[in-house]
Protein backbone atom coordinates (compact mmCIF):
# COMPACT_ATOMS: atom_id res chain seq x y z
CA UNK A 1 0.00 0.00 0.00
CA UNK A 2 2.80 2.41 0.95
CA UNK A 3 6.44 1.76 0.19
CA UNK A 4 9.15 4.24 1.15
CA UNK A 5 12.59 3.40 -0.23
CA UNK A 6 15.76 5.17 0.93
CA UNK A 7 14.01 8.50 1.49
CA UNK A 8 16.43 11.38 2.09
CA UNK A 9 15.56 15.04 2.61
CA UNK A 10 17.99 17.76 3.68
CA UNK A 11 17.63 21.37 4.72
CA UNK A 12 21.00 22.90 4.00
CA UNK A 13 23.60 20.80 5.81
CA UNK A 14 21.04 19.07 8.05
CA UNK A 15 19.51 15.76 6.96
CA UNK A 16 15.93 15.88 8.23
CA UNK A 17 15.32 12.35 6.90
CA UNK A 18 18.26 10.05 6.22
CA UNK A 19 17.90 6.95 4.01
CA UNK A 20 14.57 5.89 5.51
CA UNK A 21 12.72 2.81 4.22
CA UNK A 22 9.30 1.56 5.37
CA UNK A 23 6.62 -0.73 3.95
CA UNK A 24 2.99 -0.44 5.10
CA UNK A 25 0.72 -3.29 3.96
CA UNK A 26 -3.05 -3.28 3.38
CA UNK A 27 -4.89 -3.86 6.64
CA UNK A 28 -2.16 -2.34 8.83
CA UNK A 29 -2.25 0.51 11.31
CA UNK A 30 1.34 1.73 11.33
CA UNK A 31 2.55 4.16 13.99
CA UNK A 32 5.45 6.55 13.41
CA UNK A 33 7.13 7.65 16.62
CA UNK A 34 9.84 10.16 17.45
CA UNK A 35 10.50 13.32 19.40
CA UNK A 36 9.89 16.79 17.95
CA UNK A 37 12.34 17.42 15.10
CA UNK A 38 13.05 13.72 14.53
CA UNK A 39 11.79 13.82 10.92
CA UNK A 40 8.21 12.55 11.24
CA UNK A 41 6.46 15.51 9.62
CA UNK A 42 9.09 15.81 6.86
CA UNK A 43 8.53 12.13 6.01
CA UNK A 44 4.75 12.49 6.01
CA UNK A 45 4.79 15.64 3.86
CA UNK A 46 7.07 13.87 1.38
CA UNK A 47 4.73 10.87 1.24
CA UNK A 48 1.65 12.98 0.48
CA UNK A 49 3.43 15.00 -2.23
CA UNK A 50 3.59 18.35 -0.45
CA UNK A 51 7.35 18.34 0.03
CA UNK A 52 9.96 17.50 -2.59
CA UNK A 53 12.74 15.18 -1.46
CA UNK A 54 16.36 14.71 -2.49
CA UNK A 55 16.70 10.95 -2.90
CA UNK A 56 14.64 7.80 -2.72
CA UNK A 57 11.30 6.54 -3.97
CA UNK A 58 7.77 6.65 -2.58
CA UNK A 59 5.09 4.35 -3.96
CA UNK A 60 1.39 4.48 -3.08
CA UNK A 61 -0.55 1.43 -4.23
CA UNK A 62 2.21 0.85 -6.79
CA UNK A 63 2.22 4.43 -8.12
CA UNK A 64 5.28 6.69 -7.89
CA UNK A 65 4.46 9.93 -6.02
CA UNK A 66 6.82 11.95 -8.27
CA UNK A 67 5.76 10.41 -11.58
CA UNK A 68 2.02 10.18 -10.88
CA UNK A 69 1.17 12.64 -8.08
CA UNK A 70 -2.48 13.02 -9.09
CA UNK A 71 -3.01 9.25 -9.24
CA UNK A 72 -1.43 8.88 -5.80
CA UNK A 73 -3.48 11.66 -4.24
CA UNK A 74 -6.72 10.03 -5.42
CA UNK A 75 -5.83 7.02 -3.26
CA UNK A 76 -4.85 8.85 -0.08
CA UNK A 77 -6.21 11.10 2.63
CA UNK A 78 -3.95 13.46 4.55
CA UNK A 79 -4.84 14.90 7.93
CA UNK A 80 -2.19 17.40 9.08
CA UNK A 81 -1.50 18.29 12.69
CA UNK A 82 -2.77 21.84 12.16
CA UNK A 83 -5.49 21.81 9.48
CA UNK A 84 -5.34 24.74 7.07
CA UNK A 85 -8.98 25.11 6.03
CA UNK A 86 -10.78 27.80 4.03
CA UNK A 87 -12.04 29.91 6.91
CA UNK A 88 -14.28 32.06 4.68
CA UNK A 89 -16.39 29.01 3.78
CA UNK A 90 -19.01 27.30 5.89
CA UNK A 91 -18.33 23.71 6.92
CA UNK A 92 -20.81 22.31 4.42
CA UNK A 93 -19.44 24.50 1.60
CA UNK A 94 -15.96 23.19 2.33
CA UNK A 95 -17.08 19.55 2.29
CA UNK A 96 -18.99 20.09 -0.97
CA UNK A 97 -15.87 21.70 -2.42
CA UNK A 98 -13.72 18.69 -1.43
CA UNK A 99 -16.38 16.35 -2.81
CA UNK A 100 -16.32 18.13 -6.17
CA UNK A 101 -12.52 17.82 -6.38
CA UNK A 102 -12.81 14.04 -6.06
CA UNK A 103 -15.86 13.83 -8.33
CA UNK A 104 -18.06 12.22 -5.69
CA UNK A 105 -21.69 11.68 -6.68
CA UNK A 106 -23.88 14.23 -4.86
CA UNK A 107 -26.09 11.60 -3.25
CA UNK A 108 -23.08 9.62 -2.03
CA UNK A 109 -21.48 12.82 -0.76
CA UNK A 110 -24.57 13.80 1.21
CA UNK A 111 -24.79 10.34 2.78
CA UNK A 112 -21.11 10.33 3.78
CA UNK A 113 -21.20 13.87 5.16
CA UNK A 114 -24.31 13.01 7.17
CA UNK A 115 -22.68 9.82 8.50
CA UNK A 116 -19.41 11.41 9.61
CA UNK A 117 -20.85 14.74 10.79
CA UNK A 118 -23.34 12.85 12.95
CA UNK A 119 -20.58 10.62 14.32
CA UNK A 120 -18.40 13.59 15.26
CA UNK A 121 -21.38 15.62 16.47
CA UNK A 122 -20.83 18.68 14.25
CA UNK A 123 -23.80 18.27 11.89
CA UNK A 124 -25.59 21.31 13.32
CA UNK A 125 -22.40 23.39 12.96
CA UNK A 126 -21.85 22.72 9.26
CA UNK A 127 -23.83 25.80 8.08
CA UNK A 128 -21.58 28.06 10.22
CA UNK A 129 -18.40 29.72 8.94
CA UNK A 130 -15.23 27.74 9.64
CA UNK A 131 -13.63 30.82 11.22
CA UNK A 132 -16.13 30.38 14.07
CA UNK A 133 -15.00 26.80 14.75
CA UNK A 134 -12.83 25.80 17.71
CA UNK A 135 -9.56 23.96 17.02
CA UNK A 136 -11.25 20.66 17.87
CA UNK A 137 -14.13 21.35 15.48
CA UNK A 138 -11.68 22.22 12.70
CA UNK A 139 -9.86 18.95 13.36
CA UNK A 140 -13.14 17.03 13.08
CA UNK A 141 -13.99 18.82 9.82
CA UNK A 142 -10.54 17.99 8.45
CA UNK A 143 -11.05 14.32 9.32
CA UNK A 144 -14.46 14.25 7.62
CA UNK A 145 -13.10 15.99 4.50
CA UNK A 146 -10.28 13.43 4.35
CA UNK A 147 -12.55 10.40 4.58
CA UNK A 148 -15.44 11.31 2.27
CA UNK A 149 -13.75 9.96 -0.89
CA UNK A 150 -13.15 6.54 0.74
CA UNK A 151 -9.33 6.62 0.55
CA UNK A 152 -7.27 3.43 0.52
CA UNK A 153 -4.47 4.98 2.57
CA UNK A 154 -4.96 7.49 5.37
CA UNK A 155 -1.90 9.47 6.49
CA UNK A 156 -2.16 11.52 9.66
CA UNK A 157 0.23 13.77 11.55
CA UNK A 158 -0.58 13.75 15.30
CA UNK A 159 -4.30 13.12 14.61
CA UNK A 160 -5.42 12.99 18.24
CA UNK A 161 -4.11 16.44 19.22
CA UNK A 162 -7.07 18.75 19.88
CA UNK A 163 -9.69 15.99 19.84
CA UNK A 164 -11.88 15.39 22.87
CA UNK A 165 -11.84 11.82 24.27
CA UNK A 166 -15.09 10.82 22.54
CA UNK A 167 -13.92 12.07 19.13
CA UNK A 168 -10.56 10.33 19.62
CA UNK A 169 -12.40 7.08 20.39
CA UNK A 170 -14.53 7.47 17.25
CA UNK A 171 -11.45 8.13 15.11
CA UNK A 172 -9.74 4.98 16.44
CA UNK A 173 -12.83 2.99 15.45
CA UNK A 174 -12.82 4.50 11.96
CA UNK A 175 -9.13 3.66 11.59
CA UNK A 176 -9.88 0.02 12.37
CA UNK A 177 -12.85 0.05 9.95
CA UNK A 178 -10.63 1.33 7.13
CA UNK A 179 -8.09 -1.42 7.74
CA UNK A 180 -10.79 -4.09 7.90
CA UNK A 181 -11.55 -3.36 4.22
CA UNK A 182 -7.86 -3.63 3.16
CA UNK A 183 -7.11 0.04 3.63
CA UNK A 184 -4.08 1.17 5.61
CA UNK A 185 -3.20 3.84 8.17
CA UNK A 186 0.15 5.58 8.62
CA UNK A 187 0.22 8.12 11.43
CA UNK A 188 2.67 9.95 13.63
CA UNK A 189 2.10 10.31 17.34
CA UNK A 190 3.90 11.19 20.53
CA UNK A 191 1.19 9.52 22.64
CA UNK A 192 2.90 6.19 23.19
CA UNK A 193 -0.04 4.59 25.01
CA UNK A 194 -2.23 5.18 21.95
CA UNK A 195 0.36 3.66 19.63
CA UNK A 196 0.83 0.63 21.86
CA UNK A 197 -2.90 -0.15 22.00
CA UNK A 198 -3.81 0.75 18.42
CA UNK A 199 -0.92 -0.13 16.10
CA UNK A 200 -0.10 -3.37 14.32
CA UNK A 201 3.40 -2.08 13.60
CA UNK A 202 5.51 0.88 14.67
CA UNK A 203 8.64 2.64 13.50
CA UNK A 204 10.85 4.81 15.70
CA UNK A 205 12.80 7.63 14.08
CA UNK A 206 15.65 9.62 15.66
CA UNK A 207 17.58 12.46 14.01
CA UNK A 208 16.13 11.48 10.64
CA UNK A 209 17.19 7.83 10.87
CA UNK A 210 14.99 4.81 11.38
CA UNK A 211 16.28 3.11 14.52
CA UNK A 212 13.67 0.39 15.08
CA UNK A 213 10.60 -0.95 13.28
CA UNK A 214 8.36 -3.99 13.15
CA UNK A 215 5.34 -5.49 14.87
CA UNK A 216 4.59 -4.22 18.35
CA UNK A 217 5.94 -7.48 19.79
CA UNK A 218 9.17 -7.22 17.76
CA UNK A 219 9.78 -3.63 18.81
CA UNK A 220 8.95 -3.76 22.49
CA UNK A 221 9.22 -7.42 23.51
CA UNK A 222 8.16 -7.74 27.15
CA UNK A 223 8.71 -4.05 27.90
CA UNK A 224 6.32 -1.15 27.46
CA UNK A 225 6.66 0.92 24.30
CA UNK A 226 7.49 3.91 26.49
CA UNK A 227 10.44 2.07 28.06
CA UNK A 228 11.80 1.04 24.66
CA UNK A 229 11.39 4.54 23.27
CA UNK A 230 13.16 6.17 26.22
CA UNK A 231 16.03 3.66 26.03
CA UNK A 232 16.51 4.34 22.31
CA UNK A 233 16.40 8.09 22.87
CA UNK A 234 19.32 8.02 25.32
Amino acid sequence: MLRIENLTKSYGEKKAVDDLSLHILPGEIYGFIGHNGAGKTTTIRSVVGILDFDKGKIYIDGKDIKKDPVGCKKEIAYIPDNPDLYDFMSGIQYLNFIGSIFGIDQKDLEERVDKYATLFEIKNDLPSAINQYSHGMKQKLAIISALIHNPKLVIMDEPFVGLDPKAAHILKGLMRDICSTDGAIFFSTHVLEVAEKLCDKVAIIKNGKLIKSGTMEEVKGDESLESVFLELEE
